[in-house]
């Protein structure tokens, strides 16, 4: 059976996240079902494997997923056939390219990439509902630059886990936090970059809304070290709403998309 890998965004908002669950919309189900008008095998009950399962409200610019179809496709038909029959829903398939069945989305990953926005200003945000989290007041991006500085390299992220996270191990390797400040008349546009191998069950929404308070005076960043030390989920700070985070890279070698 030829496997094709396919990078797609979507936005998260109507669904309870990637993952098909029964009686819910998810990402995973609107593809899978986009797919049974198109393959047999899908038409059977056949699944899809991503890179990574975003939660309810999350979205992405570069999720990846693999399909083993039953016919052969021209990638450039498969990508309009499959964005025609994906239609209403939020979901669009930006590349397709047929891989090896050695290839896996979640396997082969070695890096994933996600963005978070924030923005800070007192007016509502209008243009970007949905897309950003919204705070009040100016934050202090060095502060919160430092305080990153302590989450980076390869430790115990308990404190930065959800008690609900399946993962056999809390020990992980985040390669990066870049955090960008932007200023703007209206307000300020924080963006906050983290790349890892991958990431526990809500890791990233736990570290931005902890590094939100280092931003708000709240926090000294020296307290996000020590609340990475005590491997205690009750040291964390609070966990950020979802609708400003985007899956916006998996990384391969070779890239089956380059």
């Amino acid at each position: 059976m030829p496997r094709y890998a396919f990078r797609v965004e979507y936005d998260g908002a109507p669904f309870a996240g990637w993952q098909a669950q029964a009686g819910v919309p998810s990402v995973q189900g609107a593809i899978e079902a986009a797919l049974g008008k198109l393959d047999p095998g899908f038409a059977d009950g056949a699944r899809i494997a991503a890179a990574g399962r975003t939660d309810a409200g999350v979205h992405a610019s570069g999720q990846v997923f693999h399909a083993d179809l039953i016919k052969e496709w021209q990638r450039f038909k498969l990508g309009e056939a499959l964005n025609w029959h994906l239609k209403p829903d939020p979901v669009s398939v930006t590349a397709v390219v047929p891989v090896s069945n050695d290839f896996h989305a979640r396997f082969s990953a070695l890096e994933r990439r996600y963005a978070f926005r924030l923005v800070a200003r007192r007016a509502p945000v209008v243009a970007d509902r949905g897309r950003v989290w919204q705070v009040l007041k100016p934050l202090d991006i060095d502060g919160m630059r430092e305080a990153a500085q302590y989450l980076v390299g390869r430790h115990d992220f308990t404190t930065f886990r959800s008690t609900m996270c399946q993962s056999a191990s809390p020990v992980k390797t985040l390669d990066e936090i870049r955090i960008e400040g932007l200023d703007y008349p209206a307000g300020q546009e924080v963006r906050f970059h983290l790349r890892a191998r991958s990431f526990l069950h809500n890791q990233v929404r736990s570290i931005v809304g902890t590094l939100e308070r280092v931003g708000a005076g709240a926090w000294e960043p020296g307290r996000v070290k020590a609340a990475l030390e005590a491997a205690d989920r009750a040291a964390c700070g609070p966990v950020c709403p979802p609708q400003g985070l985007s899956l916006t890279g998996v990384g391969y070698d070779p890239d089956p998309f380059s």
